[in-house]
Parts: structure tokens; sequence; C-alpha cells
């Protein structure tokens, strides 16, 4: 039986942090439901704290989702812990996200603080949270700097205040994957109560390793991603909702699946995409315009024969129809044949040479060779 990772998406809060992403309530809630239906395990609805608006995103996402956790993100303050349990008071299953930074670059430049006073205030807000909610995440921000030793110390007093899930970001997206990994072990093996917790993976894009940090996290016992729809967030973004479900899909031997209905992710993504206004690269895995497409000869020719020569997602699998044949200058005969035969023009191989040399010609004064250009093509070639 495959061990199943838990689908933390945070679109609607790290993700709303890109500037010029802003969205509004109206927005939100059609995202969350999509969210819902997708099979999110948790939905982090946003900082209740943070403004009026972000306040009532949050209840009235509480009050629309069925299925998955609601969550709101608060520092470990009682402040903001009061207003986030007020803004999940509608949610069938609230969770809070309370905590601080652990690293000593946090400690000394941000709180001007020491070790032992950023640890009770940690162990403070875990049990403050855990008078109004069962389910309580901490998160040691700057994790990925943060000392081992410290860290296992952390987690261990967190858990013992009633922390259910530990957050081990790597909050500027430093870490190499190998690392993160060794990190994520190191706490499996050395917070003696870990059993009583899952270890959450939060892993930033900066250096472009978030989604290969996220594998590694939960290779080496994480049993959460945090995680976008598109990969967007704060700077480069967040781990990728959709790579690392279908790393884990694709990757059978890893015995670790996740409860997500891939055949929602290219409409969730287009749907993100279009109410926040941030395209997807057309070269992005698994969502990209490009993903499933295929414009060298040599590789056109492999997936008309076997699709599986040149692609290992079925497309179908993440709501794609089928993959795409581009005419371009590169293109072989075999392209040019089956584009022209799903037209109506069933071409002999002696006038496919004879069409291929007037396509040529077309196709390197044009970046893309399109339907409504073969018939004009064909005629020309005088077959």
């Amino acid at each position: 039986m495959k061990n199943t990772i838990k689908i933390f998406d945070t679109t609607l809060r790290d993700g709303e942090q890109v500037p010029g992403c802003k969205l509004e309530t109206s927005q939100k809630l059609t995202i969350a439901k999509k969210l819902d239906s997708l099979g999110v395990d948790i939905i982090e609805a946003g900082f209740p704290v943070s403004s009026p608006g972000d306040f009532n995103s949050v209840v009235e996402i509480s009050k629309v989702v069925k299925n998955a956790s609601v969550c709101g993100l608060t520092r470990a303050v009682q402040n903001d812990i009061d207003v986030a349990v007020k803004a999940l008071k509608h949610a069938k299953k609230p969770r809070i996200h309370t905590g601080i930074g652990t690293s000593d670059s946090h400690i000394k430049h941000k709180f001007n603080s020491t070790r032992d006073k950023i640890l009770d205030r940690a162990v403070e807000a875990v049990k403050y949270s855990k008078k109004y909610v069962d389910d309580v995440e901490f998160y040691a921000e700057d994790a990925g700097r943060t000392d081992n030793d410290f860290l296992a110390l952390v987690c261990e007093k967190v858990i013992d205040a009633g922390a259910t899930v530990l957050n081990i970001p790597d909050t500027t997206g430093y870490c190499l994957p190998y690392e993160y990994g060794k990190k994520i072990s190191f706490l499996m093996n050395n917070v003696k109560n870990i059993d009583r917790a899952t270890i959450s993976c939060h892993c930033h894009n900066d250096l472009g390793l978030a989604t290969a940090n996220s594998i590694e996290g939960v290779i080496n016992g994480a049993r959460q991603i945090e995680c976008t729809i598109n990969g967007i967030g704060e700077r480069a973004g967040n781990t990728s909702l959709e790579e690392v479900v279908m790393i884990l899909k694709q990757h059978e031997e890893l015995n670790l699946d996740t409860n997500i209905n891939t055949k929602l992710l290219l409409e969730t993504s287009r749907m993100v995409s279009d109410l926040m206004g941030m395209v997807v690269q057309p070269n992005k895995a698994i969502v990209g315009a490009n993903a499933f497409a295929h414009s060298s000869g040599i590789h056109q020719d492999g997936v008309i024969k076997k699709r599986e020569t040149y692609e290992i997602i079925d497309p179908k699998d993440v709501g794609v129809n089928e993959s795409s044949i581009v005419l371009t200058a590169r293109s072989g005969r075999a392209a040019l044949a089956y584009r022209a035969k799903n037209i109506g023009f069933d071409l002999t191989k002696i006038q496919l040479d004879k069409v291929y040399n007037q396509f040529l010609k077309f196709a390197d004064k044009n970046k893309e060779v399109t339907d409504s250009d073969l018939p004009n093509i064909i005629q020309l070639a005088k077959i």
C-alpha cells in the first residue's frame, strides 16, 4: 500500500503575495472551490490579521470548503491567533499555522533575541493555538539555514506543546536537494516524539530547486508538501503543485501518492492563471502550452508511432486532450503526413515527397505551419 503525501496548497496565501496578483474575495472563493474538488488536503486561505479583506476571505472560504482543512497563517503572536480563530469559526476542519524564525540570522537580525526566548515564544504560540483548535501546524521560518540540533529541539518542544504538523521551510530557496533531504532525515531520527507529528516541506524556488527539494524531503520522511498552482509565489515562486503530484504519480518505486485528481490539473492551472493575471510560461512542466507539443521531426516520428517514446506522461492524465504535433521547418515527413491526414489528405509516398519540398519552402519563411496553410501548400505541389 502506498504512503499518502498530503498536499497543502498555499496559492491563496503565499501565491497571492506576488506583486499584482491581489484577488477579490469572490475570486478566492472560485479558486478555493476548485482546489477542494481537485483533492487538495489543506487549503491555506490567508493571513487573517494582515487586512480586513484577507480576514473576510478566510471567513467566506471556510464556509464553502467541504472536504479540505482550511488553514489560517499567524505569527507567534496571541492577537494573530485570536483573529485567525475568529476567521476560521465556520471551517469544518480548521487549522492554525503559527510559527517564528529559528535561524541565527532571523533570531539576531529580525528579532534581536536569543535561542531560548525564541523557543519559549514558539511553545507558547502552539499552546495558545491548541486551546482553540486540535490541528496546529508550526513553521520554523528559515529552517533551511537553522542549526539542526536547535531545530530538532524546537520541533520536540512544539510537539510536546501540541503541534500536529512541523513545517520545515527552505524560506530563501538556498538548500541543495541532498542538504534538505539530510535535514528532514536528521529530524526524523533525532526528534524523539516525531511519531506524534507530520513533517511538512515548504520550499522556495530561488535557485530552481523547490520541486527537487520537496521530493527529497518526502523521500526522507516528510508526509506533507506545501505548494502552489503553477508554482507562483514570492520572488521566484514556491514548489509547483502539479510538478510534485505528477512526479509521485509517475515514480511508482517511491511508493508515495497523493489524493489529487490529476485530470483537473490543466483546468485548475488555467483558472489560476486567468484570475491572477500570471501567464504560465510555455515550457512550464505539466501545464505549459508546450508540455506535450512536438516540433522536432525525430520526436514527432517517434510520438506518432508510439506516444511513450517521447512522453513519460499521458496528456489525458493531466487534462490535456492530446499531444500536439506542431509543424515547423524542423518537422519531418511523418508529421506532415499525420497533420495532412487529419484534415482529409491521405498522401501517397510520392505525393508526400512533392508536398514536403513545398512545405519546407513555406516553413522556412514562417514560424509555424497551420492546418489552414496545408491545402494551399498541397495545391502548389501540383500532385
